[in-house]
């Protein structure tokens, strides 16, 4: 395992983290009784397994069901300063609730204190400032702090680039998790953002919402050759040394198995990452022109700013991988989403609209006016399978 330092948190972090949204039993809380013996005997061999190779950190949250408390059939038995634990709290109205949203996560866990402790899905600006009232959240989780209870604070964002750095440039977190990675270029200002505040960064689902690499198209397998799409895209994202640790949704013990062998061209991994970036993007602009790639979210508003909230940066940015890279399943797996998730992927696509000319005003600053229309609507047609839900209403 290779390890990085965790921004101003000081901790030295494995370059890969055991996220704790995917072995759980059920997204629910249930009572321990509930919980099958064979699951919890997989989650278990799953977190003995990370730790055999070196990846201490592992992550789970309030809302991950019924994975603090399996988790705390299990994390206890560890050496408690061999293991990074994070966990994340909700946005609350007030401070006193995310106090007891927190002592629930301790009690089912059952550790004295976590290491990182996340304000979780700070996704858009009254969410900031809920978190940031006097009585708030943040208020909250510094005594929480103070107590011993948690070492660091930190937040996790699924808003926009510009909602992101707002919350960084207030300088009150010591981390952040975000989305970032091959597909998906549109936060770097933000991890640049953090980068200059020495916040660590912790990159946020880069196998699923990344472009579900688990299950990668033909013709993504081929460019990423030699290495897989998901051995590609760690290398991607850790030859930025602005970004410290990615988030592995493990299902099982072998799941770390082939993050470990991309670990291999760790201290190559611009040199390795080169030549397959050149071909992905030689790719993109055979299909989109090069003028597109260098240029499409230009000028494009927030969905806020955008007539019945359509979401045109994501949307645009899932069809032009989709149809570029033949990530349609991915493209269609997150193009469902949009409208049924609330503020944990905001944002509307366009069967919404009345009309496509309710867009010109939104459209007026992109160099692609005349042409984001009709990309729309094929994104629309291309992409639209039926309304899914978020795996995690919480």
């Amino acid at each position: 395992m290779r390890f990085r330092r965790f921004g101003r948190t000081g901790l030295s972090i494995p370059v890969f983290s055991c996220g704790g949204m995917r072995y759980q039993h059920s997204w629910q809380d249930l009572a321990d009784s509930e919980i099958p013996a064979d699951n919890q005997k997989n989650l278990e061999a799953t977190i003995h397994r990370s730790l055999e190779v070196g990846i201490n950190h592992i992550e789970t949250a309030r809302g991950y069901g019924t994975s603090e408390i399996q988790l705390g059939k299990v994390l206890p038995s560890f050496s408690r300063d061999k293991i990074i634990v994070q966990t994340k709290v909700g946005v609350t109205a007030t401070g006193a609730e995310f106090r007891t949203q927190f002592n629930e996560s301790m009690k089912k866990l059952q550790l004295d204190h976590v290491d990182l402790l996340s304000v979780h899905g700070i996704n858009n600006e009254e969410l900031l400032n809920q978190t940031l009232a006097k009585g708030g959240c943040l208020e909250e989780a510094r005594k929480i702090q103070k107590e011993g209870r948690a070492r660091f604070i930190g937040f996790s964002t699924h808003g926009t680039c510009s909602e992101i750095t707002r919350a960084i440039d207030t300088g009150e977190f010591d981390y952040v998790n975000l989305h970032w990675y091959f597909v998906n270029h549109l936060n770097w200002p933000a991890i640049e953002a953090a980068s200059r505040q020495d916040m660590g960064v912790f990159i946020i689902s880069p196998n699923d919402k990344g472009g579900k690499l688990y299950e990668p198209p033909q013709r993504l397998v081929e460019l990423c050759a030699p290495l897989t799409p998901m051995q590609f895209n760690d290398l991607y994202c850790l030859s930025r040394p602005e970004v410290h640790t990615l988030s592995l949704g493990a299902a099982k013990p072998s799941d770390f198995d082939e993050h470990i062998k991309a670990l291999d061209h760790y201290e190559n991994a611009e040199k390795v990452v080169k030549p397959i970036e050149e071909r992905l993007r030689s790719r993109l602009r055979e299909v989109w022109g090069e003028d597109w790639m260098n240029r499409w979210p230009e000028g494009l508003p927030d969905y806020a700013q955008t007539p019945s909230e359509v979401n045109l940066p994501e949307i645009l940015r899932l069809y032009t991988y989709a149809k570029g890279l033949d990530l349609v399943a991915w493209g269609q797996m997150r193009y469902n989403l949009l409208g049924q998730a609330g503020h944990w992927f905001p944002g509307q696509h366009i069967g919404k609209l009345g009309s496509m000319t309710e867009l010109d005003p939104a459209l007026a600053r992109s160099p692609f006016k005349d042409k984001i229309p009709m990309l729309l609507q094929e994104a629309h047609e291309l992409l639209l399978d039926k309304p899914v839900e978020r795996i995690s209403k919480s």
